[in-house]
């Protein structure tokens, strides 16, 4: 933690270089501001700083170089690891009132916009001209352009079009010293050496800060028919994919939660399953495909081949909707009805019938008192491990726990040839875990990289590295 002397320096100074409402320190704001949604360590930034312009966070970061005090570049927080919390008395610099979104260039397929543009905003903004943003997942009405990129956020759409990074073609970063660099601009091609975009997307503000980016946008899609299955076992969800990769459609996501997931959710939202039969694992498909009769077709020949114990097909917008809520209410639901442990991992597709297999018994044989709730975007390989907390079990003994646990857990992904972090970073929660998916020589890469860049250690200290 700062000492408080040139914490107070820091803040005068702050103070006379910013125009006033800029910053505060008040308590409720510290606690709001300095948390995200993992809800395990307590916040305690020093203060809270909102500029509204590149040239100020340059101001804030100057400042901050200066007197040595540590900054955590804080978004929508809906971050899972940890990356947005200040917990040591840094400075939280909240990009949130840097939202403009500047006109789409329809021909170019681009739209500019600031940091603290919220996700769903830059939809609607771009839908206006028949394009989309690609970049979706539960939390878009809350979550930021800028935090997407500093975690290169995945989402529900990943099978289709990729990760954030794929979707931004420049970006204006402001350094741990106070320096501007202007990135890519709006073009698509430009092959003059080393694409530093790359440094700064996914780095979690460790580098530096995104102020400002020009994103790429797609045609919005065309018709989306979403339909629910009920399938037994994960070697048969797999199956359905198989399927669906030979479907006469594209495919635009496929997702799967399982039985305890949906329970969660009717405990908390009392949405229930339109299938009459009920199954261990639930299968959400989203394709667009231009020939309905064909996909009539192919949705007969899995019940036919009994690859589905039951299904539906949405109707409707709305019956889509309630579909697609099934699946997107699971987090906001583990966390309505209990205390949820939260693992966001990666594998091979082919491989996660057995590494899930060896997930359930190793769970069974040394921590039968917890539940498992598994939910994840299957297309992709990414599967979210939720252990919920016993409600007889005090919370420290809980995460005492669940630390053991992660142990053995991240030495299976590793087995597995997976990552331990597939799209929510690695913050402060994951830091343990890297080198399960990092080789001794990619970790000192990172650090050389950090001490280029913030030679002072100032930026989001203690995440990541």
């Amino acid at each position: 933690m700062p000492e408080a002397a040139p914490i107070a320096a820091a803040f005068r100074a702050l103070e006379a270089a910013l125009p006033e409402g800029r910053l505060t320190r008040a308590a409720s704001e510290l606690t709001e501001y300095g948390k995200d949604w993992t809800r395990v360590y307590e916040p305690a930034p020093s203060g809270v700083v909102f500029p509204r312009s590149t040239a100020e966070v340059q101001t804030v970061l100057r400042v901050a170089s200066a007197h040595g005090l540590p900054v955590v570049p804080s978004g929508g927080r809906t971050g899972l690891a940890g990356g947005a919390v200040a917990k040591d008395g840094e400075l939280v610099l909240s990009l949130e009132r840097m939202n403009r979104i500047h006109p789409v260039d329809p021909v170019g397929a681009t739209v500019r916009v600031e940091a603290g543009a919220i996700t769903e905003a830059v939809h609607h903004a771009a839908e206006a001209h028949g394009l989309t943003w690609p970049v979706d997942f539960a939390s878009k009405g809350s979550s930021q352009v800028g935090g997407n990129l500093a975690t290169n956020a995945g989402g529900v759409k990943v099978i289709r079009y990729g990760l954030t990074r794929q979707w931004a073609l420049g970006l204006t970063v402001v350094t741990a010293e106070g320096e501007v660099l202007e990135l890519g601009g709006a073009l698509e091609k430009d092959n003059t050496g080393p694409d530093l975009r790359q440094l700064f997307i996914g780095s979690e503000g460790t580098l530096g800060v995104i102020t400002e980016a020009v994103l790429k946008l797609a045609p919005l899609p065309g018709r989306q028919d979403v339909f629910l299955f009920a399938v037994e076992h994960l070697a048969g969800v797999l199956d359905v994919f198989r399927a669906a990769r030979r479907g006469p459609f594209t495919l635009s996501a496929f997702e799967m939660f399982t039985d305890r997931c949906l329970a969660r959710v009717a405990r908390h939202r009392g949405l229930r399953s339109p299938l009459e039969t009920e199954a261990t694992h639930y299968v959400l498909v989203e394709v667009e495909a231009p020939d309905q009769d064909a996909l009539d077709a192919w949705m007969m020949e899995l019940v036919e081949e009994e690859l589905v114990l039951d299904g539906t097909r949405a109707a409707s917008s709305e019956q889509a909707a309630h579909l697609w809520s099934l699946r997107e209410g699971i987090s906001e639901s583990l966390s309505g009805t209990g205390l949820p442990h939260k693992n966001d991992i990666a594998l091979p597709i082919a491989g996660l019938p057995a590494f899930c297999g060896e997930l359930e018994a190793l769970m069974a044989a040394r921590y039968p008192d917890f539940e498992l709730c598994l939910f994840g975007h299957i297309g992709d390989g990414n599967l979210h491990v939720n252990v919920m907390k016993p409600e007889d079990m005090e919370k420290g003994a809980f995460l005492e726990r669940t630390h053991e646990a992660d142990a053995a857990l991240m030495e299976l992904v590793q087995r597995h040839h997976g990552s331990v972090s597939a799209e929510h970073g690695i913050g402060l929660l994951k830091r343990e875990w890297l080198s399960y998916s990092r080789s001794p020589e990619e970790l000192t890469l990172f650090r050389a990289l950090k001490a280029t860049l913030d030679p002072k250690g100032i930026l989001n200290p203690g995440k990541v590295f």
